[in-house]
């Protein structure tokens, strides 16, 4: 049987606006992720979600919580699985700042994403996490129902890149893709409109 999960970005945060590498630095939302995490309860309205997981960084869980009250969903499960990949060395910082005060490590890092950064975490390894994380929200899902899991761009491009063999460009906050899982197979993966 096809189970349905919503896979969203969350909302921003005074980092995102500033360019900064987040990954496991926990950050809040600010009053435009806030505002964010409303509009997309507004876009899942009627698609059946009656259950809401997220990555356990407050930016995802507090957008999860936003839409999970909108939509009348009890409680919001937090699964670490969803985590944003861990950028090590970069966390905090710029693009240029990363490039200045890591020059070697940047270069190696463009040239080859998927080593991750040094103190980062490796993209095989936030694939496997995350592939897991969307598998359990998908079996837990009752027929006719739909999960959303409020995860993080880094993450879900990955995740997708997997799936499709294309990774997504870089995700808007509150990008939101629609997976079809059958057993522990995605069937289908697309953006939401």
């Amino acid at each position: 049987m096809r189970r349905t999960v919503y896979l969203a970005r969350h909302g921003e945060t005074a980092w995102n606006r500033e360019g900064r590498w987040q990954g496991h630095t926990d950050v809040v939302l600010n009053e435009a992720g806030q505002e964010q995490a409303r509009r997309l309860a507004e876009r899942l309205r009627g698609a059946g979600v009656v259950e809401v997981r997220a990555s356990d960084l407050a930016r995802a869980w507090q957008s999860a919580e936003i839409v999970a009250a909108a939509l009348g969903v009890a409680a919001v499960i937090r699964d670490p699985d969803l985590r944003e990949r861990g950028f090590g060395c970069f966390e905090g910082l710029t693009r240029e700042e990363c490039e200045a005060r890591f020059p070697d490590e940047w270069t190696r890092y463009r040239g080859d994403v998927r080593l991750g950064p040094p103190g980062g975490e490796p993209q095989q390894a936030v694939v496997a996490r995350m592939r897991a994380g969307v598998l359990r929200a998908a079996q837990a899902v009752p027929p006719g129902g739909a999960s959303l899991i409020v995860s993080h761009g880094g993450a879900m491009r990955a995740l997708i890149a997997s799936i499709s063999g294309q990774a997504p460009p870089p995700l808007e906050n509150g990008a939101t893709f629609r997976l079809e899982v059958e057993g522990d197979a995605f069937a289908t993966v697309a953006p939401l409109g």
